[in-house]
């Protein structure tokens, strides 16, 4: 689903080096956390996947599309949540909806009922005629994430979803991505939440430093000299 090779991006001619030499392989069915400290490399590796950056070097395949040869038919297969929800504060919830599956060209009969789905199951169908400038900072989270997930996209990527999230949204959401992946599809989200990520992850990737340093479920990690919860094992290859 997901396949990276020899990826690197650098910021200030060089001066920085984001994400060294990244190599990767998510496969179908899977929730593959992706962590780090603050400045590791996470949100750039991201945005390179979604095609919001080009890379200095390598290169990414999403669904088996090259995402700088081909990069509308990559798109296709992504529904992608960033690390903060911008949105069109001067339309109303169900506007922006309308338009994000028309990007997408959902179906009219399709639109309607996903549409419908997810403002039932995110408690904002009271809200969806309001304009998204008045929306809390969890109900725009709410939108972004409805209107990302509305084609039914093969691959979730998604730059830390629950922040914002009241307990009931964020559980909903963690049920809707075990799903997602039970059919075959592929969640691919950074977190800083590591219980979630070791409750939820079928794999677990450490960036640092702009550098992959670790990679595995969670009882690969522990091998060798690095035991206990995915926390200790974090702190532990982060500080080294």
């Amino acid at each position: 689903m997901v396949k990276i090779t020899n990826l690197s991006k650098s910021y200030n001619r060089g001066a920085v080096k984001a994400v060294d030499n990244l190599n990767l392989h998510v496969k179908p069915g899977e929730i593959f956390g992706f962590l780090g400290p603050n400045g590791a490399g996470k949100t750039t590796t991201i945005k390179m996947m979604v095609g919001l950056l080009n890379p200095d070097q390598g290169s990414i395949f999403i669904n088996d599309y090259d995402n700088q040869r081909d990069p509308i038919a990559a798109k296709r297969s992504i529904g992608y949540v960033p690390d903060s929800p911008e949105v069109y504060d001067r339309l109303t919830g169900l506007e922006y909806l309308d338009f994000m599956a028309n990007v997408y060209e959902v179906s009219p009969d399709e639109k309607k009922k996903r549409i419908s789905y997810f403002l039932e199951m995110f408690d904002l169908v009271d809200a969806a005629n309001d304009l998204i400038k008045s929306y809390s900072h969890g109900m725009k989270q709410k939108i972004v994430l409805t209107g990302a997930l509305l084609h039914n996209p093969a691959l979730w990527i998604m730059d830390e979803p629950m922040v914002g999230l009241d307990p009931r949204s964020s559980h909903l959401l963690k049920e809707l991505m075990r799903e997602h992946c039970d059919r075959g599809n592929t969640v691919f989200f950074s977190t800083h939440i590591l219980e979630v990520a070791e409750r939820l992850c079928d794999r677990i990737g450490i960036i640092h430093k702009g550098k992959l340093i670790a990679i595995g479920t969670l009882e690969e990690l522990r091998h060798g000299e690095h035991a206990g919860t995915l926390e200790n094992i974090f702190l532990e290859l982060t500080e080294q």
